[in-house]
């Protein structure tokens, strides 16, 4: 699916339509000294194996890609709920 560059869609912040430039989310790196991160590292050692089954194969094909929308004038950017899709172009 196309996605235009620019939309003119509600800013919350500015209480009115403006034009916003819009972007697809990606995750950032995980940081591997994070809590969590320690806590199921010292889970998966030691007598008893993994904390959560391991995943062996993915049963979706496809993947909800989240639209960043940020305002032009104000810069304020909200997110806008997945949709499935193959592939996504912004263009």
């Amino acid at each position: 699916m196309r996605f235009p560059k620019s939309v003119n869609v509600y800013c919350p912040r500015c209480r009115k339509h403006t034009a916003h430039s819009l972007s697809l989310y990606k995750k950032g790196k995980e940081r591997a000294l994070s809590a969590g991160a320690r806590h199921h590292e010292r889970d998966k050692h030691g007598y008893g194996g993994q904390k959560f089954p391991e995943l062996k194969r993915t049963s979706k094909t496809t993947k909800k890609a989240v639209v960043k929308l940020t305002c032009k004038q104000c810069g304020y950017t909200l997110q806008k709920r997945g949709i499935r899709l193959r592939k996504v172009e912004v263009t």
